[in-house]
């Protein structure tokens, strides 16, 4: 079989910020499980007045458990319209509820949802939303179907969402429930998978109720969306720093997301033949890219060129073309290392995979970590052992010279306000005393250090005596030893850091596309663009996440 890519390879921040959802990605596992378990949707209530405000409930019957999105619309004046986390109300607000809510828990809901953090919620309460309208386009949609006409498909295109969150929280956060609600239940046995099931509820809300504000306008003349455009319409999301940290939080789990892609990727590359269906399928996916690729608009000028250079990455690759010959698809990704821009790999991994399902999908479960069963501190080990596991797992940060100030210009720390990640420059402000640690870079140079100076058959455990400081850069770099893909190997504290880098590789993990970023430090995305509506998961077997009929 052929190797795995290194992580030495994969886990720089020019890597992960160049990304691409694969059908591993978190919404693409919920898709195709909801599609082989046949979820049965409905909308038990719709109360909405001819503004377009009041509530409704979804609810997905699954084997063994029925949740209910319970959804909240407002009429938010538009000075207070804003997506940043200091907004105090939304369009819309949403709960995923773990069941049916009957009418004393809707009312409930009522007076929490909208509030969001200054709400209180139950164990009942699994997923906390909000969203905003993108109002320009919702009017033109509204006004458009309501004079029986359908939106301009340029438009839909141009943002490709008519609500996008401004927050998703899961996992106990605010008094919802605990991840272990959870976690014995199949279907929410991945990451993030209620999290996914509760945005792609509440896509099919938005365009529900965009409908409904044309039907309002106009009863006579108002029409529904066609099933063509109406797939076009996603979720958008605005994501910032408070999600940038996770990855370095999370390392047991980073690595199982990173581990589950290189494995497909791997085993692609060493089958010795293609078939003649998978042929056809890597070219459909190769020109559903390029259709893909070029209605990706951001106002960012680093990413546009690298939109501009992918274009004709992708077209580079449709002319190329799936060779002849033994190991075809390792052949090919060869060719692209070569050849193709970072952005236009990335997007070649994610298009391997794609025709190759039997093959890979068994790994989308396997992407789950329990963390509370972190690596411990292994104390017997010598300072000898340890100082070769820093040279394997640590030789990228060799190099960096943090007596330079450029090397540790920036630091992490989080709001005490709002208790989310924020970033700091370290010469302009003040607060780096209470710094995060997010800083294995700088902590290797001073194990290093450390271990240069102690005997080599010391063990670790009297070294961490004498300098308990060292302990998390001991224990990571052990875990590392076991979970190779569990650190991103770069600095995370120098002047040229983007965390934008660190938001791509999670929201490809959950399959998000058009990413735009709109600072080093902020960007919006779009989710379930293109993907089927729950009415018409059933006739999308064959790959519900494109819409495919059986």
């Amino acid at each position: 079989m052929i190797a795995l890519r290194s992580p030495d390879t994969v886990m720089r921040l020019a890597r992960l910020g160049a990304m691409h959802p694969t059908r591993l990605s978190f919404l693409r596992v919920l898709l195709r499980r909801a599609a082989a378990e046949r979820w049965h949707f409905s909308r038990r209530v719709w109360e909405m007045d001819a503004g377009g405000f009041g509530h409704a409930v979804y609810t997905v019957r699954m084997p063994g458990r029925s949740v209910s999105l319970v959804a909240f619309s407002n009429d938010l004046p538009a000075d207070q319209r804003t997506d940043r986390v200091i907004a105090m109300a939304w369009d819309a607000s949403f709960v995923l509820y773990d069941g049916v809510p009957d009418a004393a828990e809707i009312a409930r809901l009522a007076a929490n949802a909208p509030r969001q953090e200054a709400g209180r919620f139950s164990e009942r309460d699994l997923i906390l939303s909000r969203a905003n309208k993108s109002v320009r386009l919702f009017d033109s949609v509204a006004r458009t179907l309501a004079s029986g006409q359908q939106p301009d498909a340029a438009q839909v295109e141009d943002v490709g969402y008519l609500m996008r969150t401004t927050a998703v929280y899961g996992n106990g956060k605010f008094g919802i429930a605990d991840r272990e609600r959870l976690a014995g239940h199949p279907a929410f046995a991945g990451p993030f998978q209620a999290e996914m099931l509760s945005v792609w509820l509440t896509r099919a809300f938005t365009v529900d109720l965009v409908e409904h504000c044309a039907r309002a306008r106009s009863p006579r003349t108002a029409v529904e969306l066609s099933p063509a455009l109406r797939r076009r319409f996603g979720v958008g999301n605005a994501t910032g720093l408070g999600m940038a940290p996770y990855l370095s939080r999370h390392p047991l789990l980073l690595h199982r997301w990173m581990l589950a892609r290189e494995t497909a990727l791997a085993r692609v590359r060493s089958l010795p033949t293609a078939t003649a269906a998978a042929r056809a399928a890597f070219a459909e996916a190769v020109a559903e890219a390029r259709r893909n690729v070029a209605h990706w608009q951001t106002v960012d000028e680093v990413q546009t060129a690298r939109i501009a250079a992918l274009a004709e990455d992708l077209a580079q690759l449709q002319r190329h073309g799936l060779p002849d010959g033994p190991l075809p698809w390792d052949a090919l990704y060869r060719w692209a290392e070569i050849e193709l821009s970072p952005e236009g790999q990335e997007y070649a991994v994610a298009l391997l995979l794609e025709p190759h399902g039997a093959l890979v999908d068994d790994l989308g479960d396997s992407m789950s970590a329990d963390e509370d069963t972190a690596v411990p501190i292994d104390g017997s080990m010598t300072c000898a052992e340890l100082a070769s596991l820093v040279v394997e797992h640590g030789g990228w940060a060799q190099a960096i010279d943090f007596a330079n100030p450029a090397a540790q210009a920036r630091f992490w720390y989080v709001s005490a306000e709002k208790l989310e990640p924020r970033m700091g420059e370290r010469a302009d402000e003040a607060g780096a005393a209470l710094e995060s640690p997010l800083t294995f870079a700088r902590d290797l140079g001073m194990l290093r250090a450390a271990l240069s100076a102690a005997p080599g058959a010391t063990p670790v455990a009297r070294l961490l005596l004498d300098q308990p400081d060292l302990r998390a850069p001991v224990r990571r770099v052990q875990t590392l030893a076991a979970y190779p893909y569990a650190e991103v190997r770069d600095n995370l504290l120098g002047a040229d850091v983007r965390p934008i880098d660190l938001l791509r590789c999670k929201l490809a993990c959950f399959g998000a596309g058009r990413f735009d970023p709109r600072s080093d430090r902020w960007l919006r995305i779009s989710l379930f663009q293109g993907t089927p509506f729950p009415e018409e998961l059933a006739a999308c077997a064959a790959d519900p996440a494109l819409g495919r009929a059986a």
